[in-house]
């Protein structure tokens, strides 16, 4: 048997843009995406704290150190510039490899997006 754990989270970061014409995603800054052990293409959850909002998109690669976290295509309807949202992404393991497990979890300044040092 199965189940799906928390694998990484990016806790509380700003959306800087909403590109309605892109073709989907969400566009994350690469040192978000490193410090969270996220890989590109990667599947993720994304929860918007101002709205109650839930999606579930894939990762692409921002400029890294640029602080962008950008929501494309359909799902940025989902998400105002300036919300604040949780990203998450879940792992596949069995019950005695999840007593073990411990997620990558980032808490990046939620004004800058940037990572606290």
């Amino acid at each position: 048997m199965f189940i799906e754990v928390v694998k990484s989270k990016i806790h509380r970061v700003t959306i800087t843009e909403a590109n309605l014409n892109y073709i989907g995603s969400i566009t994350i800054d690469e040192d978000l995406i490193e410090a969270a052990g996220l890989y590109e293409n990667e599947k993720v959850q994304i929860v918007n704290i101002n709205n109650g909002e839930r999606l579930e998109t894939y990762v692409i690669k921002g400029e890294r150190g640029s602080g962008k976290i950008c929501l494309n295509g359909a799902a940025a309807r989902k998400c105002a510039v300036g919300d604040l949202v949780i990203i998450m992404s879940y792992a596949l393991m069995t019950p005695d490899e999840a007593k073990e497990f411990k997620p990558m979890v980032v808490f990046p300044d939620s004004v800058t997006n940037k990572l606290i040092k």
